[in-house]
């Protein structure tokens, strides 16, 4: 347990940090389900919208720090690459 006044302020700001970086997550995979979901129903469209909701959602999580830059720039290469070939057929 903290016992200085420093110590008990940083304890507190990792919890709210650790809260943040959860939902930030929880919201990378809610919104990648989402564009797998819609590439697999075929629709161009609303593919095409999905995965640019999808690279949004990465960049702005990534930039924050909760999940890797690189992990965000691959995930986001995937849906693109899934995306295109959708589009090419």
């Amino acid at each position: 347990m903290a016992n200085h006044k420093s110590s008990k302020k940083r304890a507190r700001q990792e919890t709210k940090r650790a809260a943040r970086n959860r939902d930030s997550r929880s919201q990378v995979k809610s919104v990648i389900k989402r564009a797998r979901v819609a590439l697999a129903g075929g629709d161009a469209s609303a593919s095409e919208t999905a995965v640019r909701a999808a690279e949004g959602v990465l960049r702005r999580v990534a930039s924050k720090g909760a999940i890797p830059k690189k992990r965000a720039s691959r995930l986001a290469s995937r849906l693109a690459k899934r995306r295109n070939a959708l589009a090419a057929n």
